[in-house]
């Protein structure tokens, strides 16, 4: 895919004599919503403009302010790896660069770069993710959901009418996609209507409330934002929309377990359901768990569809994101018919 396609910022980027440092290997990364370089033993990401309603990064002010805030929440578990913003800046001559004298026309996050061989992505495509990873995962995340903040605001986001805006908003966002190859109609009538059934048990979401579940989570708990290295680093957590990451400790472990059912590693996905449970003494995550797991399945439906129609995505990443979109759909539908 050719450059003129990008912004002409990051255009200037892609040249090694851009940064400070050796940027061996130097490649571009696209999400549906950040663009992200990899520059030698560093990380750079930036934010694409775009506002898809429960996200607005549509201009210069709110993407600086979201990078601020991904710095700070994403030091709660990984302090050693976000390391600063960095400010894209017009030199003479018209090229930008980073951190230089000029005006400043972007704004964005540097990190150190883990290791790739170690993202657990890899690991379970190579068939080396173990128990012990489970684990050693499980034991992280009980003590960060322990001290994560779960005060009175943060909490009634777990009712069932707050869960609902995030659940529901996700069958309108992805009603135009109905009947063009990944999401049919049957799947779309039979998940939508599982989960306002659901929905419609508010007592069990008072229950969790009552219960001080509901924390300021992570939001995007699974295999893409872990690293099993020397030390497990869990990064990239939601930080542009509150509303995504209070939530219920429930709704992120059924992010992972879902993640774990998409591979195929049913058995690991319930290694991880029983000692969580155990660990934290949450004997009400399990009656959650389905609600919860089909949600985060039909929202990684809904990303891979959004990734697969931006035009600035190769079209190889946008046939796989449409090929995986599917999948994950299958896995809601398979949820909501249980």
């Amino acid at each position: 895919m050719s450059n003129d396609n990008l912004p002409p910022f990051l255009q200037d980027l892609l040249h090694p004599d851009r940064y400070d440092h050796p940027s061996h290997g130097l490649r571009l990364l696209q999400t549906h919503i950040s663009y992200v370089i990899l520059a030698g033993d560093f990380v750079y990401k930036f934010k694409k403009p775009v506002n898809f309603g429960f996200l607005d990064f549509s201009d210069l002010e709110k993407r600086r302010y979201c990078c601020q805030q991904e710095l700070l929440l994403n030091r709660r578990l990984c302090p050693d790896i976000y390391l600063g913003m960095v400010e894209v800046t017009v030199e003479p001559g018209g090229h930008c660069t980073l951190n230089g004298q000029g005006d400043v026309v972007e704004y964005g996050i540097k990190m150190v770069r883990m290791p790739e061989e170690r993202m657990m992505t890899n690991l379970i495509r190579a068939g080396n993710l173990r128990v012990d990873h489970i684990d050693t995962l499980v034991d992280v995340l009980a003590d960060f959901y322990r001290c994560a903040a779960g005060d009175e605001e943060i909490s009634s986001f777990g009712s069932a009418a707050a869960v609902s805006v995030n659940v529901l908003e996700n069958f309108e966002q992805t009603r135009t996609f109905i009947g063009q190859g990944a999401l049919s109609q049957s799947q779309f009538e039979l998940i939508s209507s599982y989960t306002r059934q659901f929905l419609g048990r508010e007592e069990l979401f008072q229950r969790r409330i009552d219960g001080g579940y509901i924390r300021d989570c992570h939001g995007d708990l699974y295999s893409a934002n872990i690293c099993l290295a020397e030390k497990v680093y869990i990064y990239d957590c939601i930080e542009f929309n509150q509303r995504f990451r209070y939530c219920d400790v429930a709704s992120d472990v059924a992010f992972l377990a879902m993640d774990l059912d998409f591979y195929g590693l049913d058995d690991l996905a319930q290694r991880f359901i029983e000692t969580f449970a155990r660990k934290t003494a949450d004997s009400g995550l399990v009656e959650m768990l389905n609600f919860y797991k089909c949600y985060r399945a039909y929202v990684r439906g809904k990303i891979g569809l959004f990734t697969a129609n931006d035009p600035c995505v190769d079209p190889v990443v946008q046939t796989v994101n449409r090929e995986n979109a599917a999948k994950y759909f299958i896995l809601a539908q398979r949820y909501a018919a249980q």
